[in-house]
């Protein structure tokens, strides 16, 4: 069955207000909770903000990507469904619990993972 990840970029939550993120953070594990019950869920979370690191193929590190300079996920949720249009479902009910777009791609299969 194909997996997909639904995604928002970092910044994309900055317009809630303080006093909101309670509601949202419980909205969003709602949703979470459903999706494990219906036997979708694979694994999410937020990322942390400019904590990243580059590590090139001669194990050199550098800085990772700035979010002011650069499109970085701020969170994901991996899924399990059958369809895209399942997929494009659930990625609207964590728009609407998270309170900002999601971007939805489809997971290249690989049978090692």
């Amino acid at each position: 069955m194909p997996r997909y990840l639904i995604s928002f970029d970092d910044g994309s939550m900055d317009h809630i207000p303080a006093g909101d993120w309670p509601a949202v953070g419980e909205a969003a594990h709602k949703v979470v909770r459903e999706a494990k019950a219906a036997g979708i869920w694979i694994f999410g979370g937020g990322i942390e903000r400019q904590q990243s690191a580059i590590v090139a193929v001669d194990g050199s590190i550098t800085a990772g990507p700035v979010p002011e300079t650069k499109a970085v996920i701020g969170g994901f949720s991996i899924i399990e469904v059958a369809t895209r249009e399942e997929a494009l479902v659930w990625a609207a009910r964590i728009a609407a619990a998270c309170r900002c777009a999601q971007e939805v791609r489809e997971i290249m299969f690989d049978p090692e993972s």
